[in-house]
């Protein structure tokens, strides 16, 4: 039961909190974003901080810079084995390895397996698990958030026209929703993504979101449906506001908040997608290491398990906490448990 004067925010959230479930899911996910934002400080194979002949380094920060095209690195740096420079002190990552390198010392599978130095076991060129998981994390969310956000753009758009002005326009938005509906999504990227000789995450994350938009517009057409025929906006209308501004001001901040609890299952969808596409060998180069293409590496190698759990362990953690936010959120939004 809601309390006199409050508003439907803070109903939302004090309905959302009563869910155990959808809030230790919260704290999930934001451990895993943690992990995925502070990736490079985690896991890397060069130090966070360090001193070589009196000069105080940063190689961490300075690969970030690297990489954004802020700065470069210096001569001595650019081709150095890290971990065998003459440091007068160096502090290291907690898994003093990145994604990408290799320990070249294991070659058999025993070796390969979980053990001191490597917690979660290497694959099968020496990449640490460990590693693949944790920048994995900053891959797997970027996905979900990227793709999702690209499907809510195309399809609220398209739905609060549709719902809007009805009509011609009605007609040919549902017809399109209907031919994308069609086509085979999964099977549709992989054809694509097959045909482009050099797939990026880009590419993947653009994929998922241009062919995920059609349910969010259906959803968001019923909604201005419900919404324009409301007695604000038709005070609006007669005021003489612009059909723009009625739309963008008036129906669609009203009619967005139940479309956007699909966004928590659309993350999920996006996850999944990329992990089925790198599983298959069709999703990002061989180069980003990602949750899905840990799995695939474990196709090849029946007996190393370790390639098969873990990765599926934070697919199925990350899936399953999104899912449960999603419910909580479906339940917190549910009109009949107000008064």
């Amino acid at each position: 039961m809601s309390t006199e004067g409050e508003s439907y925010g803070a109903f939302v959230r004090r309905q959302f909190r009563k869910s155990a479930f959808g809030m230790i899911s919260v704290w999930v996910v934001g451990v895993i974003a943690v992990i995925a934002i502070l990736a490079d400080v985690l896991a890397n194979d060069k130090p966070i901080a360090c001193s070589l002949r009196g000069e105080l380094s940063f190689p961490v920060a300075t690969e970030l810079g690297v990489s954004l095209g802020l700065t470069q690195w210096n001569a001595e740096f650019a081709t150095a084995d890290w971990k065998a420079l003459p440091y007068d002190w160096a502090v290291f990552p907690p898994i003093p390895y990145a994604p990408g390198s290799t320990d070249k010392r294991l070659v058999t599978l025993a070796e390969r397996e979980p053990s001191g130095a490597h917690w979660l076991g290497t694959d099968h060129l020496g990449r640490d698990v460990v590693a693949g998981l944790i920048h994995g994390s900053r891959y797997a969310l970027s996905i979900g958030f990227v793709a999702m956000s690209i499907a809510l753009a195309i399809g609220i758009v398209l739905g609060a026209l549709a719902g809007y002005f009805g009509g011609g326009i009605d007609m040919l938005i549902s017809r399109l929703i209907e031919i994308v509906i069609t086509f085979p999504r999964f099977f549709l990227i992989i054809t694509i993504v097959a045909l482009v000789e050099s797939g990026t995450l880009w590419l993947i994350m653009a994929l998922i979101g241009l062919t995920g938009w059609t349910s969010i517009a259906r959803f968001m057409r019923g909604e201005v449906l419900r919404v324009r025929n409301l007695d604000y906006v038709s005070a609006a209308t007669a005021l003489g506001y612009s059909t723009p501004r009625i739309i963008f001001r008036h129906v669609m901040p009203n009619a967005i908040a139940p479309v956007l609890i699909y966004a928590a299952f659309g993350i999920v969808s996006a996850i999944l997608f990329e992990s089925a596409l790198s599983f298959l060998g069709f999703g990002v180069p061989p180069t980003v290491v990602t949750w899905g293409s840990v799995l695939h590496h474990a196709r090849s190698s029946t007996y190393s398990w370790w390639l098969a759990i873990f990765p599926g362990a934070m697919i199925f953690i990350t899936v399953s906490a999104f899912n449960l936010i999603g419910d909580a959120l479906r339940d917190a939004t549910d009109p009949r448990l107000r008064s």
